[in-house]
Protein backbone atom coordinates (compact mmCIF):
# COMPACT_ATOMS: atom_id res chain seq x y z
CA UNK A 1 0.00 0.00 0.00
CA UNK A 2 1.29 3.15 -1.05
CA UNK A 3 1.48 5.69 1.96
CA UNK A 4 0.17 9.32 1.90
CA UNK A 5 1.85 11.59 -0.22
CA UNK A 6 4.97 13.92 0.32
CA UNK A 7 4.41 16.89 -0.49
CA UNK A 8 7.44 19.39 -1.84
CA UNK A 9 7.51 22.81 -3.91
CA UNK A 10 8.95 20.93 -6.67
CA UNK A 11 9.57 17.21 -7.78
CA UNK A 12 12.39 16.04 -10.01
CA UNK A 13 12.16 13.04 -11.88
CA UNK A 14 15.76 12.16 -13.39
CA UNK A 15 19.10 12.60 -11.52
CA UNK A 16 21.23 13.49 -14.94
CA UNK A 17 22.32 16.72 -15.89
CA UNK A 18 19.01 19.08 -16.43
CA UNK A 19 17.49 16.89 -13.41
CA UNK A 20 20.29 17.61 -10.32
CA UNK A 21 21.15 21.53 -11.91
CA UNK A 22 17.44 22.14 -11.27
CA UNK A 23 17.20 20.23 -8.04
CA UNK A 24 20.54 22.36 -6.68
CA UNK A 25 19.50 25.59 -8.41
CA UNK A 26 15.65 25.38 -6.64
CA UNK A 27 17.27 24.14 -3.69
CA UNK A 28 19.62 27.22 -3.61
CA UNK A 29 16.45 29.55 -4.18
CA UNK A 30 15.35 28.15 -0.74
CA UNK A 31 12.61 25.67 -2.41
CA UNK A 32 11.72 22.27 -1.18
CA UNK A 33 12.72 19.99 -3.53
CA UNK A 34 12.94 16.09 -4.36
CA UNK A 35 14.26 14.56 -6.72
CA UNK A 36 14.29 10.98 -8.28
CA UNK A 37 16.65 8.76 -10.10
CA UNK A 38 16.44 5.42 -10.82
CA UNK A 39 20.42 4.62 -11.72
CA UNK A 40 23.40 6.66 -10.90
CA UNK A 41 22.92 10.28 -10.36
CA UNK A 42 24.60 12.62 -12.92
CA UNK A 43 23.12 10.78 -15.50
CA UNK A 44 24.05 9.86 -19.38
CA UNK A 45 26.56 12.88 -19.00
CA UNK A 46 28.29 11.61 -16.04
CA UNK A 47 28.67 7.89 -16.65
CA UNK A 48 28.35 7.16 -19.95
CA UNK A 49 28.84 10.39 -21.52
CA UNK A 50 30.58 13.44 -21.57
CA UNK A 51 32.91 12.73 -18.91
CA UNK A 52 34.42 9.06 -19.62
CA UNK A 53 34.42 10.11 -23.15
CA UNK A 54 36.63 13.04 -22.92
CA UNK A 55 38.58 11.33 -20.05
CA UNK A 56 39.97 8.81 -22.82
CA UNK A 57 40.24 10.84 -25.74
CA UNK A 58 42.92 12.75 -23.07
CA UNK A 59 44.68 9.39 -22.95
CA UNK A 60 45.12 9.40 -26.73
CA UNK A 61 46.77 12.97 -25.96
CA UNK A 62 48.75 11.93 -23.68
CA UNK A 63 49.45 9.04 -26.03
CA UNK A 64 50.85 11.37 -28.86
CA UNK A 65 52.75 13.94 -27.06
CA UNK A 66 54.82 11.40 -25.42
CA UNK A 67 54.92 9.75 -29.42
CA UNK A 68 56.29 12.92 -30.89
CA UNK A 69 58.05 14.45 -27.73
CA UNK A 70 61.58 13.99 -30.20
CA UNK A 71 60.27 16.78 -31.95
CA UNK A 72 60.94 19.20 -28.92
CA UNK A 73 64.62 17.10 -28.08
CA UNK A 74 63.05 14.92 -24.96
CA UNK A 75 63.87 11.34 -25.91
CA UNK A 76 61.47 8.80 -24.82
CA UNK A 77 60.79 5.01 -25.50
CA UNK A 78 57.82 3.90 -27.86
CA UNK A 79 54.96 4.61 -25.62
CA UNK A 80 52.40 1.52 -25.06
CA UNK A 81 48.97 1.82 -24.07
CA UNK A 82 48.20 0.25 -20.86
CA UNK A 83 43.97 0.73 -21.61
CA UNK A 84 42.73 -1.27 -18.39
CA UNK A 85 44.58 1.64 -16.33
CA UNK A 86 43.19 4.46 -18.43
CA UNK A 87 39.75 2.91 -17.98
CA UNK A 88 40.04 2.46 -14.17
CA UNK A 89 41.16 6.15 -14.26
CA UNK A 90 38.25 7.32 -16.06
CA UNK A 91 36.30 5.57 -13.36
CA UNK A 92 37.76 7.21 -10.53
CA UNK A 93 37.26 10.78 -12.56
CA UNK A 94 33.30 9.09 -12.25
CA UNK A 95 33.64 8.24 -8.98
CA UNK A 96 34.98 11.46 -7.78
CA UNK A 97 32.73 13.77 -9.24
CA UNK A 98 29.60 11.46 -8.90
CA UNK A 99 30.40 11.70 -5.14
CA UNK A 100 31.06 15.65 -5.02
CA UNK A 101 27.38 15.58 -6.80
CA UNK A 102 25.77 13.22 -4.02
CA UNK A 103 27.20 15.98 -1.21
CA UNK A 104 26.70 18.74 -3.16
CA UNK A 105 22.48 17.82 -3.19
CA UNK A 106 22.57 16.60 0.54
CA UNK A 107 24.62 19.76 1.30
CA UNK A 108 21.48 21.64 -0.69
CA UNK A 109 18.88 19.34 1.54
CA UNK A 110 17.72 17.73 -1.71
CA UNK A 111 15.85 14.55 -0.96
CA UNK A 112 17.07 11.84 -3.04
CA UNK A 113 14.69 9.03 -3.93
CA UNK A 114 15.66 5.86 -6.07
CA UNK A 115 13.17 4.51 -8.24
CA UNK A 116 10.95 5.36 -11.19
CA UNK A 117 9.28 8.09 -11.44
CA UNK A 118 5.88 7.86 -12.69
CA UNK A 119 3.73 11.20 -13.15
CA UNK A 120 0.31 10.99 -12.70
CA UNK A 121 -2.95 13.43 -12.12
CA UNK A 122 -2.29 16.90 -10.42
CA UNK A 123 1.01 16.71 -10.27
CA UNK A 124 1.74 13.18 -8.24
CA UNK A 125 4.40 11.41 -9.19
CA UNK A 126 4.84 7.65 -7.99
CA UNK A 127 8.66 6.14 -6.93
CA UNK A 128 8.80 2.47 -7.80
CA UNK A 129 11.48 -0.35 -8.43
CA UNK A 130 13.97 0.88 -6.45
CA UNK A 131 15.56 1.06 -3.19
CA UNK A 132 13.05 3.70 -1.71
CA UNK A 133 10.14 1.63 -2.41
CA UNK A 134 6.96 2.12 -2.90
CA UNK A 135 6.53 6.21 -2.54
CA UNK A 136 3.73 8.94 -3.72
CA UNK A 137 5.14 12.43 -3.79
CA UNK A 138 3.02 15.89 -4.93
CA UNK A 139 4.26 18.59 -6.15
CA UNK A 140 3.58 22.18 -6.36
CA UNK A 141 5.45 21.93 -9.59
CA UNK A 142 7.14 18.66 -11.54
CA UNK A 143 10.11 18.54 -13.65
CA UNK A 144 10.45 15.83 -15.65
CA UNK A 145 14.23 15.76 -16.69
CA UNK A 146 14.69 11.47 -18.06
CA UNK A 147 17.11 12.60 -20.22
CA UNK A 148 17.69 9.88 -23.52
CA UNK A 149 19.54 6.38 -24.35
CA UNK A 150 21.21 5.44 -27.48
CA UNK A 151 20.05 4.66 -30.14
CA UNK A 152 20.23 1.78 -32.86
CA UNK A 153 19.79 0.60 -36.26
CA UNK A 154 17.99 -2.53 -38.26
CA UNK A 155 19.88 -5.18 -38.10
CA UNK A 156 22.39 -4.00 -35.66
CA UNK A 157 20.79 -5.35 -32.14
CA UNK A 158 23.06 -4.67 -29.44
CA UNK A 159 24.95 -6.92 -28.12
CA UNK A 160 27.62 -5.73 -26.04
CA UNK A 161 30.55 -7.08 -27.25
CA UNK A 162 30.77 -6.96 -31.78
CA UNK A 163 27.73 -4.48 -31.62
CA UNK A 164 28.31 -1.95 -29.05
CA UNK A 165 26.77 2.09 -28.39
CA UNK A 166 28.62 4.57 -26.26
CA UNK A 167 26.88 2.72 -23.08
CA UNK A 168 29.30 -0.60 -23.58
CA UNK A 169 32.40 1.03 -25.48
CA UNK A 170 33.17 3.28 -22.92
CA UNK A 171 33.48 0.40 -20.62
CA UNK A 172 35.53 -1.89 -22.94
CA UNK A 173 38.58 -4.04 -21.28
CA UNK A 174 40.81 -3.92 -24.17
CA UNK A 175 40.46 -2.03 -27.75
CA UNK A 176 39.98 -3.68 -31.06
CA UNK A 177 41.93 -4.04 -33.84
CA UNK A 178 39.62 -2.56 -36.38
CA UNK A 179 36.29 -0.92 -35.66
CA UNK A 180 33.12 0.16 -37.76
CA UNK A 181 31.25 3.59 -36.14
CA UNK A 182 28.28 3.72 -37.59
CA UNK A 183 27.69 7.57 -37.57
CA UNK A 184 29.43 10.50 -37.73
CA UNK A 185 28.27 13.13 -36.22
CA UNK A 186 30.09 14.41 -32.78
CA UNK A 187 29.89 11.35 -31.23
CA UNK A 188 31.23 8.86 -33.45
CA UNK A 189 33.83 11.59 -34.53
CA UNK A 190 35.37 11.78 -30.54
CA UNK A 191 35.14 7.90 -30.82
CA UNK A 192 36.73 7.33 -34.00
CA UNK A 193 39.40 9.75 -33.15
CA UNK A 194 40.10 8.11 -29.75
CA UNK A 195 40.50 4.50 -31.32
CA UNK A 196 42.82 5.23 -34.29
CA UNK A 197 44.83 7.11 -31.78
CA UNK A 198 45.35 3.98 -30.01
CA UNK A 199 45.97 2.10 -32.62
CA UNK A 200 42.53 0.84 -34.12
CA UNK A 201 42.16 0.78 -37.64
CA UNK A 202 38.91 2.71 -37.96
CA UNK A 203 36.23 3.38 -40.47
CA UNK A 204 33.49 6.30 -40.54
CA UNK A 205 30.00 5.08 -42.56
CA UNK A 206 28.11 8.14 -42.45
CA UNK A 207 24.68 8.46 -44.50
CA UNK A 208 24.72 12.48 -44.46
CA UNK A 209 26.90 13.81 -47.43
CA UNK A 210 29.55 15.18 -44.89
CA UNK A 211 31.03 13.89 -41.39
CA UNK A 212 30.38 16.40 -38.65
CA UNK A 213 26.77 17.62 -40.67
CA UNK A 214 26.02 21.76 -38.90
CA UNK A 215 29.66 22.54 -38.67
CA UNK A 216 30.55 24.66 -41.36
CA UNK A 217 32.38 23.32 -44.35
CA UNK A 218 35.68 24.87 -44.19
CA UNK A 219 35.91 23.13 -40.56
CA UNK A 220 34.47 20.00 -41.47
CA UNK A 221 37.18 20.06 -43.89
CA UNK A 222 40.04 20.32 -41.46
CA UNK A 223 38.81 17.49 -39.38
CA UNK A 224 38.41 15.32 -42.88
CA UNK A 225 42.34 16.03 -43.99
CA UNK A 226 43.22 15.49 -40.52
CA UNK A 227 41.22 12.12 -40.28
CA UNK A 228 42.81 11.08 -43.39
CA UNK A 229 46.17 11.76 -42.69
CA UNK A 230 45.53 9.21 -39.77
CA UNK A 231 44.19 6.74 -42.20
CA UNK A 232 40.38 6.93 -40.81
CA UNK A 233 38.48 5.71 -43.92
CA UNK A 234 35.47 7.90 -44.41
CA UNK A 235 32.45 6.14 -46.20
CA UNK A 236 29.96 9.43 -46.47
CA UNK A 237 26.50 9.26 -48.41
CA UNK A 238 26.43 5.44 -47.19
CA UNK A 239 23.97 3.34 -45.50
CA UNK A 240 24.54 -0.02 -43.76
CA UNK A 241 21.92 -2.92 -44.42
CA UNK A 242 22.97 -5.04 -40.99
CA UNK A 243 25.77 -7.07 -40.19
CA UNK A 244 26.64 -10.84 -40.42
CA UNK A 245 28.90 -12.25 -37.33
CA UNK A 246 31.71 -14.54 -38.55
CA UNK A 247 32.13 -17.70 -36.75
CA UNK A 248 35.91 -16.69 -35.70
CA UNK A 249 34.58 -13.54 -34.24
CA UNK A 250 33.89 -10.19 -35.18
CA UNK A 251 30.98 -9.28 -38.05
CA UNK A 252 30.88 -8.64 -41.76
CA UNK A 253 29.19 -5.17 -42.18
CA UNK A 254 26.54 -4.84 -45.06
CA UNK A 255 27.31 -1.57 -47.03
CA UNK A 256 24.40 -0.80 -49.42
CA UNK A 257 25.58 -0.41 -53.02
CA UNK A 258 29.37 -0.33 -51.72
CA UNK A 259 31.81 -3.47 -50.38
CA UNK A 260 30.98 -4.81 -47.29
CA UNK A 261 33.49 -4.52 -44.27
CA UNK A 262 35.19 -6.88 -42.00
CA UNK A 263 35.74 -6.04 -38.76
CA UNK A 264 36.16 -6.84 -35.16
CA UNK A 265 33.85 -3.97 -33.15
CA UNK A 266 30.71 -1.90 -34.25
CA UNK A 267 30.22 1.19 -32.62
CA UNK A 268 26.75 2.43 -33.24
CA UNK A 269 26.78 6.53 -33.15
CA UNK A 270 23.39 7.56 -34.78
CA UNK A 271 22.10 9.84 -32.24
CA UNK A 272 19.99 9.17 -29.23
CA UNK A 273 15.81 9.34 -28.48
CA UNK A 274 14.20 10.42 -25.61
CA UNK A 275 13.81 8.41 -22.86
CA UNK A 276 10.07 8.52 -21.65
CA UNK A 277 9.65 4.86 -20.57
CA UNK A 278 7.99 4.43 -17.53
CA UNK A 279 6.62 7.79 -17.44
CA UNK A 280 3.63 6.99 -17.93
CA UNK A 281 2.78 9.99 -19.49
CA UNK A 282 0.06 8.24 -21.83
CA UNK A 283 -2.68 8.34 -18.99
CA UNK A 284 -1.81 12.21 -18.69
CA UNK A 285 -2.23 15.21 -21.12
CA UNK A 286 1.39 16.10 -21.47
CA UNK A 287 1.90 16.22 -25.50
CA UNK A 288 4.56 14.11 -26.75
CA UNK A 289 5.26 14.53 -30.74
CA UNK A 290 5.94 11.41 -32.88
CA UNK A 291 9.20 11.33 -32.19
CA UNK A 292 8.84 10.90 -28.54
CA UNK A 293 9.89 13.80 -27.29
CA UNK A 294 7.58 15.41 -24.81
CA UNK A 295 6.56 19.08 -26.21
CA UNK A 296 7.40 22.30 -24.41
CA UNK A 297 6.81 25.93 -25.08
CA UNK A 298 9.69 28.31 -24.87
CA UNK A 299 10.13 28.17 -20.84
CA UNK A 300 9.95 24.63 -21.22
CA UNK A 301 6.47 23.90 -19.77
CA UNK A 302 4.44 20.91 -20.77
CA UNK A 303 0.68 21.12 -22.33
CA UNK A 304 -0.45 20.08 -18.42
CA UNK A 305 -0.33 22.96 -15.48
CA UNK A 306 2.34 23.04 -12.92
CA UNK A 307 4.72 20.08 -14.87
CA UNK A 308 8.01 21.25 -17.04
CA UNK A 309 10.24 19.15 -19.07
CA UNK A 310 13.96 19.80 -19.89
CA UNK A 311 17.46 18.55 -21.39
CA UNK A 312 17.07 15.32 -23.66
CA UNK A 313 13.50 14.30 -22.73
CA UNK A 314 13.05 17.29 -24.95
CA UNK A 315 13.78 18.07 -28.87
CA UNK A 316 16.64 21.18 -27.91
CA UNK A 317 20.29 20.41 -28.59
CA UNK A 318 21.49 17.37 -26.73
CA UNK A 319 24.16 18.60 -24.76
CA UNK A 320 24.56 18.91 -20.81
CA UNK A 321 25.26 22.47 -20.79
CA UNK A 322 21.45 22.91 -22.21
CA UNK A 323 20.34 20.52 -19.91
CA UNK A 324 21.74 22.82 -17.43
CA UNK A 325 20.19 25.72 -18.50
CA UNK A 326 17.06 24.77 -18.95
CA UNK A 327 16.47 23.20 -15.44
CA UNK A 328 17.54 26.44 -13.85
CA UNK A 329 15.20 28.37 -16.65
CA UNK A 330 12.28 25.71 -15.64
CA UNK A 331 13.31 26.92 -11.76
CA UNK A 332 12.96 30.70 -12.75
CA UNK A 333 9.71 30.25 -14.06
CA UNK A 334 8.56 28.37 -11.54
CA UNK A 335 9.44 31.23 -9.52
CA UNK A 336 7.57 33.75 -11.26
CA UNK A 337 10.89 35.37 -12.45
CA UNK A 338 9.35 35.95 -16.56
CA UNK A 339 13.04 34.46 -17.42
CA UNK A 340 14.46 34.96 -21.04
CA UNK A 341 14.31 32.23 -23.42
CA UNK A 342 17.12 30.08 -24.12
CA UNK A 343 17.94 30.84 -27.94
CA UNK A 344 18.85 27.14 -28.97
CA UNK A 345 20.48 28.50 -32.31
CA UNK A 346 23.46 30.26 -30.99
CA UNK A 347 24.54 27.57 -27.66
CA UNK A 348 27.97 26.95 -27.32
CA UNK A 349 28.46 24.03 -29.77
CA UNK A 350 31.81 21.26 -28.28
CA UNK A 351 33.32 18.20 -30.13
CA UNK A 352 36.61 16.21 -28.59
CA UNK A 353 37.87 14.73 -31.58
CA UNK A 354 41.53 15.69 -32.83
CA UNK A 355 41.42 18.40 -34.23
CA UNK A 356 38.77 19.84 -31.70
CA UNK A 357 35.44 21.57 -33.00
CA UNK A 358 33.85 24.48 -31.60
CA UNK A 359 31.40 26.80 -32.83
CA UNK A 360 28.04 29.41 -31.96
CA UNK A 361 25.68 30.36 -33.98
CA UNK A 362 25.28 30.49 -37.78
CA UNK A 363 28.00 28.71 -39.98
CA UNK A 364 28.44 30.21 -43.96
CA UNK A 365 25.99 28.13 -44.99
CA UNK A 366 23.08 27.91 -42.63
CA UNK A 367 23.57 32.04 -42.77
CA UNK A 368 23.00 32.22 -46.36
CA UNK A 369 20.22 29.30 -45.84
CA UNK A 370 18.58 31.47 -43.68
CA UNK A 371 18.99 34.35 -46.27
CA UNK A 372 21.43 36.43 -44.51
CA UNK A 373 23.83 38.44 -46.60
CA UNK A 374 27.44 37.87 -44.69
CA UNK A 375 31.14 38.10 -45.22
CA UNK A 376 33.30 35.94 -43.59
CA UNK A 377 36.81 35.84 -42.49
CA UNK A 378 38.95 32.84 -41.05
CA UNK A 379 42.88 32.78 -40.31
CA UNK A 380 44.68 29.69 -39.53
CA UNK A 381 45.95 28.42 -36.15
CA UNK A 382 49.28 27.94 -38.81
CA UNK A 383 50.51 31.73 -38.30
CA UNK A 384 49.65 32.05 -34.20
CA UNK A 385 52.62 31.82 -32.41
CA UNK A 386 51.61 29.84 -29.43
CA UNK A 387 50.15 26.96 -31.89
CA UNK A 388 53.58 26.80 -33.46
CA UNK A 389 55.19 26.29 -29.73
CA UNK A 390 52.81 23.75 -28.64
CA UNK A 391 53.41 21.79 -32.10
CA UNK A 392 49.65 21.40 -33.01
CA UNK A 393 48.80 24.31 -35.70
CA UNK A 394 45.81 22.28 -37.71
CA UNK A 395 42.62 24.54 -37.92
CA UNK A 396 41.11 27.69 -38.36
CA UNK A 397 38.95 30.30 -36.85
CA UNK A 398 35.94 31.35 -38.72
CA UNK A 399 33.65 34.80 -38.14
CA UNK A 400 30.59 35.36 -39.68
CA UNK A 401 28.98 38.54 -39.77
CA UNK A 402 26.34 40.36 -41.64
CA UNK A 403 26.98 42.51 -44.27
CA UNK A 404 26.30 46.02 -44.04
CA UNK A 405 24.79 48.36 -46.89
CA UNK A 406 27.98 49.84 -47.68
CA UNK A 407 29.84 46.31 -47.74
CA UNK A 408 31.66 46.59 -44.24
CA UNK A 409 31.14 43.58 -41.49
CA UNK A 410 28.73 44.52 -38.92
CA UNK A 411 27.18 42.63 -36.70
CA UNK A 412 28.71 38.89 -35.80
CA UNK A 413 26.02 36.17 -36.04
CA UNK A 414 28.47 32.88 -36.01
CA UNK A 415 32.41 32.03 -35.08
CA UNK A 416 33.32 28.51 -35.87
CA UNK A 417 36.76 27.21 -35.10
CA UNK A 418 38.88 23.71 -35.20
CA UNK A 419 42.45 23.23 -33.73
CA UNK A 420 43.95 22.91 -31.02
CA UNK A 421 42.14 23.96 -27.50
CA UNK A 422 39.15 25.42 -29.48
CA UNK A 423 36.56 23.82 -26.81
CA UNK A 424 38.61 26.09 -24.25
CA UNK A 425 38.65 29.47 -26.71
CA UNK A 426 35.51 29.10 -27.71
CA UNK A 427 33.79 31.79 -23.99
CA UNK A 428 34.62 35.07 -25.71
CA UNK A 429 32.88 34.08 -29.09
CA UNK A 430 29.98 32.88 -27.42
CA UNK A 431 29.18 36.29 -25.68
CA UNK A 432 29.98 37.87 -28.90
CA UNK A 433 27.33 36.07 -30.67
CA UNK A 434 24.64 36.11 -27.94
CA UNK A 435 25.30 39.64 -27.07
CA UNK A 436 25.24 40.71 -30.62
CA UNK A 437 28.37 42.46 -30.46
CA UNK A 438 30.00 43.36 -33.78
CA UNK A 439 33.02 43.27 -35.13
CA UNK A 440 34.14 46.95 -34.24
CA UNK A 441 32.70 46.58 -30.79
CA UNK A 442 35.00 43.08 -30.43
CA UNK A 443 37.80 44.53 -32.72
CA UNK A 444 39.14 47.52 -29.86
CA UNK A 445 39.38 44.66 -27.18
CA UNK A 446 43.35 43.69 -26.39
CA UNK A 447 43.74 39.57 -26.83
CA UNK A 448 46.84 38.53 -24.75
CA UNK A 449 49.73 37.36 -26.89
CA UNK A 450 51.60 34.72 -27.07
CA UNK A 451 47.93 33.02 -26.94
CA UNK A 452 46.01 30.45 -29.14
CA UNK A 453 42.80 32.86 -28.53
CA UNK A 454 44.39 35.37 -30.07
CA UNK A 455 43.57 34.21 -33.29
CA UNK A 456 40.43 34.78 -32.97
CA UNK A 457 40.80 38.82 -32.48
CA UNK A 458 42.95 38.54 -35.53
CA UNK A 459 40.06 36.89 -37.74
CA UNK A 460 37.61 39.67 -36.10
CA UNK A 461 40.14 42.52 -36.61
CA UNK A 462 40.45 41.80 -40.22
CA UNK A 463 36.71 42.14 -40.96
CA UNK A 464 37.35 45.74 -39.69
CA UNK A 465 39.16 46.45 -43.15
CA UNK A 466 42.30 46.94 -41.36
CA UNK A 467 44.84 44.02 -39.82
CA UNK A 468 47.97 42.90 -38.37
CA UNK A 469 49.42 39.82 -39.11
CA UNK A 470 46.32 38.19 -41.73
Amino acid sequence: MVPTAEHFDVVVIGGGPGGYAAALYGAAAGLNIAMIEKSKIGGTCLHVGCIPAKELLETASVYRTVRDAAVFGITASDPVVDWSVTIDRKQQVIDNLAKGLVGLLKGRKVTVYDGVGSLGAGNAVTVSGGSSGDVELHGDAVIVATGSVPRTLPGFDVDGTVVVTSDEFLSMQTLPATAAVIGGGAIGCEFASTMSDMGTSVTIIEALPKILPGCDTDVTRVVERSFTKRKIALRTDTRVAGHTPRSGGGTTVHVEGGDDLDVDVVVMAVGRRPNTEGLGLAATSVKVDERGFVVVDDTCRTSVEGVWAVGDVIDTPALAHIGFAEGMLAIRDILGEDPLAIDHGRVPWCIYCHPEVAFAGHSEESAKAAGLDVVTSKHRYIGNGRAQIVGDTDGLVKVIALKRPDGTAGQIVGVHMVGPWVTEQLGQAYLTVNWEATVDDVAQFIQPHPTLSELYGETVLSLTGRSLHG
